[in-house]
């Protein structure tokens, strides 16, 4: 009897079949979740990744906010296409101090996982105002109102305390600094040397055109101007990791 004769008896017996399909699923199951079990960690840390600096967080809170996630995801998947226009695909690693994780679904706009130093401050205040002014095909809503929107300060430290409790690892100095770092990296006169310490390679400077008071405006870019500048990919091998 040859193994497709075989083959066919488990076919034609629904019993046999369906035994055979739960055993299958069940080895397939048991390999798949046993190991995370004794995982500590399912994602490979990568040289780089920071949690969020408080003004970089503000500005992701109001990203998210307005809705700014329905149009625009922050993953770039591994095909020639998307690595071409948008550079390097996302890593794991690049999202695990998301909460919640900014992948999306949808693309009406591009994808902003890499959007970080491609344009200006200038570009990005003039984008958010009037987004046909830059891009005549673009619908968009227009967000001019973030620079006239005092940004609030009152509950930084909270806001990093509340993310060090679902596993950010933000520490008490950090934590205890957050409100002042915050207003050193929108300040284009501050000493930033400890914001910096802290969270390394921060942008640092005025982000809305107006040094003399913090915007959302300001949070929102800062926020922009960060995403895909933390990993150096320059130094990262696809097949191995880091070289």
């Amino acid at each position: 009897m040859s193994i497709l004769d075989k083959h066919q008896i488990l076919e034609k017996n629904a019993s046999l079949l369906f035994l055979g399909s739960l055993l299958v699923v069940t080895i397939g199951g048991i390999v798949e979740i046993a190991p995370l079990f004794y995982l500590q960690n399912t994602i490979e840390k990568v040289e780089g990744m920071r949690p969020y600096s408080p003004l970089e967080l503000a500005g992701r809170d109001i990203y998210i906010r307005e809705g700014c996630y329905l149009c625009h995801s922050q993953m770039i998947r591994p095909f020639r296409d998307e690595v071409e226009r948008y550079g390097h695909y996302s890593l794991a690693a690049e999202s695990m101090y998301d909460h919640p994780f900014q992948w999306g679904s949808k693309r009406t706009g591009p994808d902003l996982a890499r959007v970080g130093d491609r344009y200006s401050n200038e570009w990005h205040v003039q984008h958010l105002s009037d987004p046909r002014s830059v891009v005549p095909e673009s619908i968009m809503p227009k967000y001019a109102f973030l620079k006239e929107t005092p940004l609030k300060i009152t509950n930084v430290s909270m806001d990093l305390k509340v993310n060090s409790e679902v596993g950010v690892p933000y520490s008490q100095e950090m934590i205890d600094n957050a409100k002042a770092d915050l207003m050193a990296q929108a300040d284009p006169n501050a000493d930033t040397a400890g914001l910096l310490a802290r969270y390394p390679k921060a942008k640092t400077g005025d982000f809305d055109g107006d040094p003399t008071r913090v915007t959302e405006m300001d949070a929102l870019i800062a926020y922009l101007q960060m995403l895909g500048t933390l990993v150096d990919f320059t130094k990262y091998d696809d097949a191995t990791g880091y070289r």
